[in-house]
């Protein structure tokens, strides 16, 4: 099947494949009852698959997005239709001020911060250093890896023990694809960030992990690849496709989660098979 090309950073609606984020096959036990959550990025794609199961676990989310588009009204219908609050915050998170703005308005709708799941991501395709131009590796940076740094720093003094911060790194952390040179830097930088994050909060009883996601079917995927890449992605991995988001979900609930009381500073993969060591 041959998925149409998208402008970055692609929508849901305009996939002619669409990704199973569990809006049918999600089913919550409430094991983040009463939790309050920040995730970022969380229209589409993984975020989306994180809200809705945060959602259905019991926990009121709030998602960041870039823009305004129909992907961030569907997901919070599907939080609200797990009868949790979501509020939903648009912006650039490359911008200090709109980081601030989203801790400052999750506070302001839930009166802490629980849960601070850091996944929003911008990624370009390049088949050579030169095409990267300095504007496009300091935007990069900016939101995969700095917006982290502001968001944690603004969300610290609404946490309390029993916190916990999540951030998405990715299978390039370990194995980074030469196109992705920009992203999988900041994945790698993502990873180092989280472990030792882990070490400076710990006293504070706030816990930070990180989960790595290998190819994963979103919409990032067809805006940000060519063709011949979007057809055969996933194909490589051991299980022999890429995962749906509804996959890559429930290590996220774990960790949000008080069973995770004594896990920090790791790192989970979820790659199809592919090691990360």
């Amino acid at each position: 099947m041959n998925e149409p090309t998208q402008q970055p950073p692609g929508s849901t609606e305009a996939m002619r494949r669409k990704p199973d984020h569990g809006e049918d096959s999600y089913r919550g036990s409430g094991r983040l009852e009463g939790k309050k959550a920040i995730v970022t990025g969380g229209d589409s794609g993984i975020g989306r698959a994180v809200a809705i199961a945060f959602a259905r676990e019991g926990a009121d989310v709030l998602i960041a997005y870039l823009s305004e588009q129909d992907d961030a009204q569907d997901t919070a219908k599907l939080v609200e239709r797990a009868g949790r609050q979501c509020v939903l915050v648009p912006g650039d998170l490359a911008d200090r001020d709109q980081c601030e703005e989203v801790v400052r308005r999750a506070v302001e709708a839930f009166g802490r911060v629980d849960v601070l799941v850091n996944n929003a991501a911008y990624q370009m395709t390049h088949e050579s250093v030169e095409e990267i131009s300095d504007e496009e590796w300091v935007r990069t940076f900016d939101i995969n890896i700095t917006a982290m740094f502001r968001l944690v720093k603004a969300a610290l003094p609404h946490m309390g023990r029993g916190a916990s911060i999540i951030n998405t790194s990715s299978i390039n952390s370990d194995m980074p694809r030469p196109t992705l040179l920009p992203y999988a830097t900041t994945k790698g930088a993502i990873a180092n960030f989280t472990a030792g994050l882990a070490q400076l909060l710990g006293e504070k009883g706030i816990r930070v992990n990180s989960v790595a996601p290998g190819p994963i079917w979103t919409p990032l995927i067809p805006s940000t690849m060519p063709p011949e890449q979007v057809a055969e992605f996933g194909k490589n991995t051991p299980l022999g496709r890429p995962g749906e988001p509804k996959e890559v979900a429930p290590a996220f609930v774990l960790l949000a989660s008080d069973e995770a009381s004594y896990m920090s500073g790791g790192l989970i993969p979820v790659t199809g098979g592919k090691p990360i060591l």
